[in-house]
């Protein structure tokens, strides 16, 4: 049963309990987002299958879980979303979160890497896919007011949870090994989400909050909950969304790949440049209540351009003058912005398209990062192995900024509302 009959939250006005179900979900994102720890288990992993098991495993083999993962969980997105609706925002988040789980516990079992393809690349990304749009179709529907401030605060927690999950699983991973740490993990990933998933619920239909107007919408152009996805699909709107969020993030995932080893490059110490990933993170999770924020200020037109512009500067700096500074300076620009198209994206969304159908809408729109986390990491090794350098990598990222700027500069723009049959 859908979970939308009452507009009381645990109790209180929906007014202030809605600020409870951002919290609620910006610690499922958490969890949902220890995937960005992976590099914590490369060596590990690598060590275990080598040392302990007896086999060889390439640098490629150890990454590959990690972009199973991503692909599941961008594929995952839109297949799920009707589901959202039928059984409601409580049970998919928990159907998503057990298999979270139970993928990073199956994990601690696996005899070689190939096992992990399956159990973290496929089951704990699907799960993760399943119930990563959840919190943020319901932020979106109970904040049709701060809409851009809901969504970022609630996928602040998949950017920052780099910050708080690697350095628990490499203390955890110092302490009890590599594969006692997936199970501790799988364990409490499902007993904690499961947990907060209890109170989630959809607002009734036509719900707004008190005193709050809906501001007119030009003519011509879309009123909130509008667009079904098909006719989302033949909307120019889309497709300028789409391709902007896909460079968006095909440009932060590059950065994140290469960052340390840039550090080092220009004369970085190993241990300075990892915990400098780690302030990079911080700047990734407040990057989108910050970026989302902008999208309700600026439009998110404005928003994606002055995105792209802060992409291409640090990408000319990084590029122009490689030095300490300016490589802190850099990253912590490409590290907010990518977590910036992680609010953009779903605000513009909501904003574009309605909230009626938005888990469907916003499922097949986060094809977009899928796409880009699959392409931006082996895009940026072959700029390594051609060049020789990851430093070639930046006059790439500055074209992509800049064709990012046109597309947003020229189609980027509300629809027309469609036509009624």
């Amino acid at each position: 049963m859908n979970e939308t009959m009452t507009d009381s939250i645990l109790g209180m006005a929906a007014e202030k309990g809605r600020w409870v179900l951002i919290i609620l979900g910006l610690i499922i994102n958490l969890c949902l987002g220890s995937v960005y720890s992976w590099s914590v288990f490369v060596k590990p992993l690598t060590d275990y299958f080598t040392e302990t098991m007896g086999q060889s495993v390439t640098a490629n083999e150890i990454l590959l879980p990690f972009s199973v993962f991503l692909a599941f969980f961008a594929i995952a997105m839109p297949l799920t979303g009707k589901y959202i609706e039928q059984l409601g925002p409580r049970n998919v988040t928990i159907i998503g979160g057990c298999l979270t789980g139970l993928g990073w516990l199956l994990s601690s079992f696996a005899g070689s890497v190939q096992w992990l393809y399956i159990f973290y690349g496929v089951i704990a990304g699907t799960g993760v896919g399943i119930a990563y749009g959840v919190p943020v179709a319901v932020a979106a529907r109970w904040f049709p007011d701060r809409r851009g401030l809901a969504v970022g605060l609630t996928v602040l927690g998949f950017g920052f949870s780099a910050v708080l999950t690697a350095n628990i699983a490499g203390f955890l991973i110092g302490a009890t090994g590599v594969m006692n740490t997936f199970r501790f993990f799988g364990i409490a990933f499902i007993i904690m989400i499961v947990l907060l998933a209890l109170p989630l619920k959809f607002p009734a239909t036509g719900w707004k909050p008190a005193g709050w107007t809906p501001p007119a919408p030009a003519a011509g152009q879309a009123v909130a909950c509008e667009f079904k996805r098909e006719q989302m699909l033949k909307t120019s709107a889309f497709y300028a969304l789409w391709g902007c969020y896909f460079i968006g993030c095909l440009a932060g995932l590059m950065a994140i790949g290469i960052a340390k080893p840039v550090g080092t490059d220009i004369g970085i110490e190993t241990g300075l440049a990892t915990i400098l990933v780690g302030v990079f993170a911080v700047f990734n999770g407040f990057g989108r209540p910050v970026f989302g924020t902008l999208t309700d200020m600026l439009t998110p037109r404005n928003t994606a351009m002055l995105s792209f512009a802060l992409i291409a500067l640090a990408s000319v700096l990084i590029w122009q003058i490689p030095s300490v500074p300016v490589y802190i300076l850099a990253f912590v620009i490409l590290w907010g912005c990518l977590g910036g198209w992680l609010a953009i994206a779903p605000t513009t969304c909501g904003s574009y398209f309605g909230t009626c159908d938005y888990p469907r809408c916003y499922g097949i729109l986060f094809l977009a990062y899928g796409a880009g986390g699959i392409a931006g990491p082996q895009l940026a090794g072959f700029i390594k192995t051609a060049t020789g350098s990851y430093m070639g990598v930046f006059p790439y990222v500055l074209v992509l900024a800049v064709i990012g700027l046109l597309i947003a500069f020229a189609l980027l723009k509300p629809p027309q509302a469609p036509r009624q049959n």
